[in-house]
């Protein structure tokens, strides 16, 4: 059975100390993965460079900054062209486009078009696999997990939003 996943969107508070970021402040974040769903935290760098976390569960650690109140506007951004996007980068074997769709992956499970089914692993390949199927749909997926550090992540996302905005 398939699960559908609520994960929020930046809180700009540090779970551990509990203080509110100021704008333009560095942040890092983490997406851990529990038994019933994805949880983003978000931690202040004091409280990050004190005690990193780490784990199994973790699926995804990067850094950010907390943007400034006149910066938080919404770009549109055509659902069919990520859908799209999406199915032409299947059958991808080169790392940066992995990568890329691995991120629009999340990007799509964020807008609740794409539900992440179950994780197996590769034994011959050595990879992580996520099963995936968009909603309403029953054709199966698969999506490579290429397991990116802070720095791809970055990378990859600032890709991602020069295309989003239509500067590539």
């Amino acid at each position: 059975m398939s699960k559908e996943y609520n994960i929020r969107k930046a809180s700009g508070q540090c779970v551990t100390c509990g203080r509110v970021m100021a704008p333009q402040e560095e942040f890092a974040a983490t997406l851990r993965e529990t038994e019933e769903d994805f949880v983003r935290e978000d931690y202040c760098l004091p409280c990050w460079q004190a005690n990193p976390r780490e784990g199994a569960e973790m699926v995804g650690v990067w850094r950010g900054h907390v943007p400034p109140p006149a910066d938080r506007k919404r770009v549109f951004v055509d659902d069919e062209m990520l859908v799209n996007l999406f199915h032409r980068l299947e059958e991808a074997t080169e790392p940066a486009k992995v990568n890329f769709r691995f991120v629009l992956a999340l990007v799509l499970m964020r807008k609740k078009m794409l539900v992440y089914d179950k994780m197996e692993k590769d034994a011959v390949a050595g990879l992580e696999i996520w099963r995936m199927h968009f909603k309403g749909q029953d054709q199966k997926l698969h999506v490579t997990n290429p397991h990116l550090d802070e720095e791809k992540i970055a990378e990859v996302s600032g890709h991602l939003g020069e295309i989003l905005q239509g500067e590539l």
